[in-house]
């Protein structure tokens, strides 16, 4: 009898446990617009991103391509609906002189790629490859303007070359010479990048005046299209954002970036593997990731103090895992392979993105191919997309759609005596009125069930997809490209106005509710 009694009560406290997850949503107060640009993307000239990744040659017989762009790229990233494409960095941004990368191919003059593996480049990939390629996916450019080494002249003459009407100008004239009467009209420009370290190794304060400097002589007759991002903090350098936000004109400035990557330290070498990490390094990982709330929340916070009216976007336009290189590839190329670690990192940071859309209004997960945390890897003629690239899939049914509040109370993913909240939810409505819901469970060995309370709306189906793996390190291979990919969920059942859901360990998940 006692061990019956015992086994009930242990029972009784499994259930008890595994209850703690409670979630309340309020299907009837969104305000907030979650801004598709949180789901943007970034392209640096960085080992095979751009040369061996996007850009196979116009010549490649082997590959199908339109103009050295490889399609199967193309077609996968308009899958993802990616909203925007940063590009050419990075800290190659402020090393990069556009004029090099304009005009006959075969006069462009080559350049040494000083920071990423020191390789020899022909500038056969310029303003028009990239700004073509991105008319080719539908998506909006996002350029990184050279402040590092570059003058205002040069800033001046690429915006006018690129958004100038026919005629109007030397600059719209020569881009007329090159082949291309219609302007692009590209409205996101970032005014360097991280001046405080590859940028230039400047004080917030002497960046707040060269900011001020490159943005007053930026695009043409008027500014009003224009969306320009200060190069913003660093992790938590909370006052080089109040240094910005004190010093910058608000009327000319409509973006401060921040950079964070889940990285466990920034010695070469001394990072994790990206497949066969300790369960500590994991954790340490996430731990990195989910520091993206705190630091999201801080930098929003000094810049409330400037901005009440929230008229400046914070922007994460660096975000994302960064692991050792693979075995036997140069280390200045960062290339890593993806598994279910980074799908974690992928469905937690949405989550905090979207929970604070009110302020972050764009990111870029560094990067979009063959680099770090790509969404897609290529060898020769084969591709693949990794974990990252389903969850962001999965998670794009967010863009544009009103933010739903939530409250939640987690149950701990507990390692050594340190703990995380396991779970992470984020939710919205969209133009159709269907209701979203993306949830994440972070520990790599228990599931999670959910109790989800629907207030302010009635819902009578739910219906989603899960991605998951047999183990956490698992990860998709050239050889096996479809080992990780979201399939049906049947773990979510709605009861009232009550949702339950049975979340597997390391997974991620999005219900759309009707």
């Amino acid at each position: 009898m006692k061990k019956q009694l015992f086994a009930m009560a242990f029972v009784g406290l499994s259930y008890l446990g595994n209850a703690q997850n409670l979630v309340t949503l309020q299907a009837d107060s969104g305000k907030v617009t979650i801004n598709k640009h949180i789901y943007g993307h970034f392209a640096e000239h960085l080992g095979t991103c751009i040369y061996g990744g996007f850009y196979v040659g116009e010549n490649n017989t082997k590959i199908p391509n339109k103009d050295g762009v490889r399609l199967d790229i193309v077609d996968a990233l308009k899958k993802l609906k990616i909203p925007n494409l940063r590009w050419p960095g990075g800290c190659f941004a402020d090393t990069y002189h556009w004029k090099d990368g304009i005009g006959p191919k075969a006069q462009r003059p080559a350049m040494v790629n000083t920071w990423w593996g020191g390789v020899t480049e022909d500038n056969s990939f310029g303003t028009h490859d990239f700004l073509n390629m991105c008319e080719l996916l539908g998506t909006e450019p996002y350029i990184s303007g050279n402040v590092g080494s570059g003058t205002v002249q040069e800033l001046k003459d690429w915006t006018q070359y690129i958004n100038l009407a026919a005629g109007t100008s030397p600059m719209s004239k020569l881009r007329e010479q090159n082949g291309r009467e219609k302007p692009w009209n590209v409205a996101i420009w970032g005014v360097g990048n991280e001046a405080w370290g590859c940028g230039g190794n400047m004080t917030a304060d002497y960046y707040a005046n060269i900011y001020r400097q490159y943005a007053t002589f930026m695009a043409g007759a008027d500014k009003k299209g224009l969306f320009r991002v200060a190069s913003g903090a660093s992790d938590a350098d909370y006052k080089w954002t109040e240094t910005l936000m004190k010093n910058i004109p608000h009327q000319m400035l409509e973006g401060v970036a921040i950079h964070h990557y889940s990285v466990l330290s920034w010695g070469e070498g001394q990072k994790t593997s990206a497949t066969e990490y300790t369960d500590k390094e994991y954790f340490k990982t996430m731990q990195q990731a989910l520091l993206m709330d705190e630091l999201v929340t801080k930098h929003s916070e000094v810049m409330d103090k400037y901005d009440p009216k929230k008229k400046v976007a914070l922007v994460v336009d660096e975000w994302g895992g960064w692991y050792n290189v693979e075995n036997g590839t140069n280390p200045g190329f960062l290339f890593q392979q993806n598994t279910m670690r980074d799908a974690m990192i992928a469905g937690a940071t949405l989550n905090i993105f979207n929970n604070h859309a009110d302020r972050v209004r764009m990111a870029n997960l560094a990067q979009v191919v063959n680099v770090l945390q790509a969404v897609i890897l290529t060898k020769e003629e084969k591709m693949l997309l990794t974990p990252t690239y389903h969850v962001m899939e999965m998670y794009n049914v967010h863009q544009d759609a009103t933010l739903l509040p939530i409250k939640v109370k987690s149950n701990d993913f507990v390692f050594e005596g340190e703990k995380l909240p396991a779970v992470s939810v984020s939710a919205s409505k969209d133009a159709k009125g269907l209701t979203h819901i993306s949830l994440t469970n972070v520990d790599p060995k228990n599931p999670q069930e959910i109790t989800i309370d629907l207030k302010g709306a009635k819902y009578v189906s739910v219906s989603g997809r899960i991605l998951t793996a047999e183990k956490l390190r698992d990860h998709n291979t050239f050889d096996n490209p479809n080992k990780i990919q979201p399939k049906a969920f049947s773990g979510a059942t709605i009861s009232g106005n009550q949702l339950k859901v049975k979340l597997p360990a390391f997974s991620v998940a999005v219900l759309e509710l009707k």
